[in-house]
């Protein structure tokens, strides 16, 4: 009998591409490890069941559970029955914005929590298959309106029952919600740090390309997301990476540069911080796996 594929990330995958809206409608893969990615990641199961690692606790799921959560925390599906499908979507932080939920909710799922309901129907499968082949048509208007409907289903959860796992919150400042016009000024700086982070920027740069103060920017990318600037720009350099230390013939000096950071030190101390391991050791556990 053939071994099982697994999922392993790439320069190209979600990963390496924070920009990037992804739409999917398949049979999930194992991951051999946890991963971690600069998107809020949907999952809706539609046949089957799958099981979680996600930082800090476990989640089972079966068909016709759906979760929300933030991906940049290390998260790993460990096991999926032989005959799962899911579907879902990886949304970068502007969008994310766009949904309205209570900011008790949003604030909850950018520091580790999953959001998680069964109260789904069978409009959501055929709604899931829909929207990832508008996504992948190549019309703009199609993908458009499929990220629109998505992020209006997502908005439903709050009229229907859900759970948050783990149930108990972790201690943190709960913000006001913001008005339309600071979640644009934080879409905004999202943008520029996607397309820039791979360079030297600072908060003065980031603040900049929304037009505001730099202490009113840092306050209220902190409100939003929970992270400093400087943690989220440091998160898409990891998360860029973690698809380079995949390759082969990766170099961590090389991936180190290549990924913006200044020096190997500063890249080993911030990638030792979320994945609990060196990249060297990451690298040659995917080597091993091989």
């Amino acid at each position: 009998m053939p071994e099982r594929p697994f999922y392993q990330p790439g320069a190209s995958s979600v990963e390496g591409l924070p920009l990037l809206l992804q739409m999917f409608h398949t049979q999930p893969l194992v991951m051999l490890k946890p991963h971690w990615h600069a998107q809020v990641e949907v999952n809706f199961i539609v046949r089957g069941a799958v099981h979680y690692r996600m930082d800090g606790h476990g989640l089972s799921l079966s068909a016709g559970d759906m979760c929300l959560f933030w991906g940049g925390l290390p998260h790993q599906m460990d096991e999926a029955s032989d005959d799962a499908i899911y579907a879902g979507a990886h949304l970068p932080l502007v969008h994310f914005f766009r949904l309205h939920l209570p900011v008790d909710v949003r604030n909850r799922l950018m520091t580790g929590a999953t959001l998680v309901t069964d109260a789904t129907d069978r409009s959501d499968d055929h709604n899931f298959e829909r929207w990832n082949r508008y996504a992948r048509s190549g019309d703009p208007v199609k993908a458009e309106h499929a990220v629109n409907e998505l992020l209006l289903r997502l908005e439903r959860v709050r009229f229907e029952p859900y759970r948050l796992v783990p149930e108990t919150p972790v201690e943190q400042e709960i913000g006001s919600p913001f008005d339309q016009q600071s979640l644009r000024n934080v879409g905004r700086m999202c943008d520029f740090i996607a397309e820039n982070f791979l360079y030297e920027i600072d908060c003065v740069d980031i603040a900049a390309a929304a037009d505001i103060h730099p202490k009113y920017a840092m306050s209220i990318f902190k409100k939003s997301t929970g992270m400093t600037l400087n943690e989220y720009v440091n998160l898409l350099r990891l998360s860029y990476a973690q698809a380079l230390l995949m390759h082969q013939d990766a170099n961590v000096l090389r991936v180190a540069m290549e990924s913006g950071f200044g020096s190997l030190s500063a890249f080993n101390k911030s990638f030792r911080k979320l994945a609990g391991m060196s990249p060297s050791d990451f690298r040659r556990g995917v080597a091993g796996a091989r």
